[in-house]
């Protein structure tokens, strides 16, 4: 007889936020109610638990390998992962893919949910281009203008470009591709796209790792790289007032918004009104090569 799919939620009144009072059982509450819109986000993507057993204040630490005492209901699927200590190793991934599979990792201690750009039928392939922008100090309402000189790029390269806060500190540009690019073509992309906003926004748009010597924000195309992860939109995260990786219309992303600004009644309240503003970054990828093509015109242009 298959087993039941079901989730104990313990210690519910643990306090993972120290300063708002917002406990385990709130996210659990939360997840429960977000995670029909969510898990077509995570579905066949191998998933990283980043778990954080005494709050948000307290020791993080990231699991790739599946847990022993994972349910028979979750599914799982191997890959080979490359550590940076070196060598490499076979890890049994869980596959997010049920309601109750996200309350399974709320259950053990996940806050925000972390899963590949790529699924288990294509693992080199993936979904999405991604320009995560980390603002300096300070300096949000330049990432809100940096965000849409990205959007206007793609738009010359005929790609689309759809936006959520990060629900840390910085945003999350997605551009959804056909599944034929590998990592090192997204890599590529990224990389040559953000290089060619930094020639033509100099002091808004730096490419520069090192933080002492930015000047503007960092569009970090780093970020596209296989076995990378990244949180999924609707996940909450780990910073004050429990803030919400939130999707946005691009018109609303004006000078006034703030990543704190959207909690999960926030979040749900939008669903609820609005829909799933990413549900396109799943039904309408456009192909990367032409688009390269395009952009490599542009960048012998400048």
């Amino acid at each position: 007889m298959a087993e039941a799919k079901t989730v104990n939620l313990t210690s519910p009144d643990r306090v993972l936020y120290p300063d708002d009072g917002i406990t385990k059982g709130d996210l659990f509450a939360y997840y429960q109610d977000v995670a029909p819109t969510l898990v077509p986000h995570l579905r066949d993507r191998p998933f990283t638990m980043k778990r954080y057993p005494h709050g948000i204040d307290g020791e993080v630490f990231f699991q790739k390998q599946a847990p022993k005492h994972l349910p028979e209901w979750i599914p799982t699927r191997q890959f080979r992962t490359w550590p940076r200590e070196g060598g490499s190793r076979l890890v049994d991934f869980a596959l997010v893919n049920s309601t109750e599979a996200v309350l399974f990792m709320v259950q053990n201690n996940c806050i925000d949910m972390n899963a590949w750009y790529s699924r288990v039928d294509k693992p080199d392939r993936p979904d999405f281009v991604l320009f995560d922008l980390d603002p300096p100090d300070d300096g949000f309402e330049l990432v809100i203008e940096v965000a849409h000189l990205i959007r206007e790029l793609l738009d010359e390269v005929e790609l689309s470009g759809y936006v959520k806060t990060s629900g840390a500190d910085g945003i999350h540009v997605v551009a959804p591709i056909v599944r034929r690019a590998t990592f090192e073509q997204t890599y590529a992309f990224a990389e040559r796209a953000s290089r060619l906003l930094e020639q033509r926004h100099p002091g808004k748009v730096t490419t520069e790792w090192l933080k002492k010597k930015r000047q503007g924000v960092l569009v970090d195309h780093r970020q596209n790289g296989h076995g990378k992860t990244i949180a999924s939109v609707y996940s909450v995260r780990p910073k004050p007032g429990a803030p919400v990786s939130t999707p946005l219309h691009w018109d609303e992303l004006n000078a006034d918004v703030r990543p704190r600004d959207f909690t999960m009644q926030v979040a749900l309240e939008r669903i609820e009104r609005l829909g799933d503003l990413f549900e396109p970054v799943l039904k309408d990828p456009r192909p990367l090569a032409a688009a390269a093509k395009k952009l490599e015109r542009l960048g012998s242009d400048v």
